[in-house]
């Protein structure tokens, strides 16, 4: 266990007016008048509710979402997706006694007398075998009854005469009467320059180069799955593996929680798309991160809408993620160009269902799970979120949250539609943000069983007296190391880490909680 002092990489600021540990804050150690975060003073109203500590949101943010439907898909459409509950084994693997190797099934002592051919997919042999018999067969094709093992070609010596009668090779070397390998059905022998006879109705008879074992070569029926097994647990993530073990299994459609939908919504007159961006302008590096940490928490972006500063636009394009009754209270027209590639300029008012089905953007009315919005949570003139909520009659569940970055965030649910996350326009802070508030309502949709890993600090750390801070950090040998480079604005840090440290108020040198990043360094881009 390290005890770490300050670092001259990771100085903490000072809390803002109003914040948790700044004077006449209402809760001076970060939390919130309810300490569970699941009811108390404010709760289940558009009204200011009080910052709440880092914990109590993402148990809040748990607890607010409702897992969907199981539903039963085709294999293709459940990739990402999480098995709603085991997966069995229709049939047997291999489904029949078969033979591991190409070769000869042979049945009883050698020598032995060729008497057909079994190929993959084609016709069983028709007759169980007899002592001294076999049959040439091909991996994977099903033995006949009555097989004592399989012998590999290169392991079988062919002659086109029972070998027990061969006389010994003549003095010319030619191979009359020896036994000689068989080397495929349409093989040579060098040393003749003549076909070697193939199996099946043109006789032959083969035997074994050594030992042969009873049994050798030959996958039993269920050696490798049997029929019924449970071979993965519900909650196991559709990779391609499990795509392709579901259909040996005889599997066509899969059980699974559906992967939930999310609409991101970026907002600012500030942000651009593409290129350099002009003096008082930025380029957008949240809605570039947010597809593949979403993907990565078991969603699916299915709207990525970009709208100007304004509460209008900000209004019209949640009012059609709400139920019938609010949208019918909520216009869905703006004189401001909503988007989803570069603003466009309109004298005209435009729809934001016409500009979204226009963009093939996929976010239709009441389609998201999730709303994810890319600033305007805060409180500045240009940050219209909460008073859009409030409009549209939104219940509030996290108004704040004490940590740094990401102090800005919100948590809220629209009447009759889905739950929204407003993050921070920082892109750092905004990153926080989705670990503190989105990701725990993922895993809730998708049935995640989320685990916690603790490690010690190895590397100087300032903690901040009443706030959560969430420090980039590399998970090495001797503990998690600071990367440094983690102010709000800059994904800098997060790209060299693989976690973030969650160092609680006043801590003092104990093991943190560490959040797994999506596609860290030297991590694969998934989630267990």
């Amino acid at each position: 266990m390290t005890v770490a002092g300050p670092g001259p990489h990771l100085r903490p600021q000072p809390p803002p007016p109003g914040h948790p540990g700044s004077p006449g804050s209402a809760h001076p150690t970060g939390g919130s008048a309810d300490p569970s975060g699941l009811g108390g003073p404010g709760a289940g109203s558009a009204g200011p509710i009080g910052v709440v500590g880092w914990e109590v949101a993402r148990r809040i943010a748990a607890a607010a979402a409702r897992p969907g439907e199981v539903a039963e898909v085709p294999l293709p459409e459940a990739r990402g997706c999480r098995l709603a509950g085991p997966l069995r084994a229709l049939v047997a693997v291999p489904g029949a006694d078969v033979a591991a190797m190409d070769g000869y099934a042979v049945a009883g002592a050698p020598p032995w007398r060729i008497v057909g051919r079994v190929l993959a997919g084609g016709r069983p042999h028709d007759a169980p075998l007899r002592a001294g018999e076999a049959v040439e067969i091909a991996t994977g094709a099903p033995v006949p009854d009555g097989t004592t093992a399989v012998l590999p070609y290169e392991h079988a010596a062919f002659t086109p005469e029972p070998p027990c009668t061969a006389p010994p090779p003549a003095d010319d070397g030619s191979p009359a009467g020896r036994e000689v390998p068989f080397r495929g059905s349409a093989g040579l022998l060098p040393e003749a320059g003549r076909e070697v006879p193939p199996g099946g109705s043109r006789g032959g008879w083969v035997v074994a180069r050594g030992e042969l074992a009873a049994g050798r070569h030959v996958r039993r029926r269920g050696e490798d799955i049997a029929e019924g097994a449970v071979v993965l647990g519900p909650g196991t993530v559709v990779t391609p593996v499990v795509l392709g073990l579901a259909a040996g299994l005889g599997h066509d459609v899969l059980r699974v929680r559906p992967r939930p939908a999310v609409t991101v919504l970026v907002t600012g007159d500030e942000v651009v798309d593409a290129g350099l961006p002009e003096p008082g302008r930025v380029r957008d590096a949240i809605g570039p991160f947010l597809p593949g940490l979403v993907e990565w928490a078991g969603g699916r972006v299915t709207g990525h809408v970009r709208l100007p500063d304004g509460a209008g636009p900000l209004r019209a394009a949640l009012a059609t993620q709400t139920g019938p009754l609010a949208a019918q209270t909520a216009p869905v027209t703006t004189a401001g160009p909503v988007t989803t590639a570069a603003p466009v300029t309109s004298a005209a008012p435009v729809t934001v269902e016409a500009t979204l089905a226009d963009a093939g953007a996929g976010a239709s009315r009441g389609s998201a799970d999730v709303v994810v919005v890319c600033g305007a949570s805060s409180r500045g003139p240009a940050d219209h979120l909460r008073a859009v909520l409030a409009e549209l009659g939104a219940e509030v569940l996290v108004d704040g949250v004490a940590v740094r970055p990401g102090h800005p965030q919100l948590l809220a649910r629209l009447p009759g539609g889905p739950l929204v996350a407003g993050l921070p326009g920082n892109p750092y802070a905004a990153l926080g943000a989705a670990l503190t508030l989105l990701v725990p309502v993922l895993d809730r949709l998708t049935g995640t069983a989320g685990g916690r890993e603790t490690s010690a600090l190895a590397g100087p750390v300032r903690p901040h007296p009443d706030d959560t801070r969430l420090v980039a950090v590399r998970r090495t040998g001797r503990g998690a190391v600071p990367v440094g480079h983690d102010r709000p604005g800059s994904l800098w840090g997060a790209a060299l880490a693989d976690a973030l440290a969650v160092v609680p108020p006043g801590w003092d040198g104990e093991h943190v909680e560490l959040l797994d990043l999506p596609g860290g360094l030297d991590r694969p881009f998934t989630r267990g």
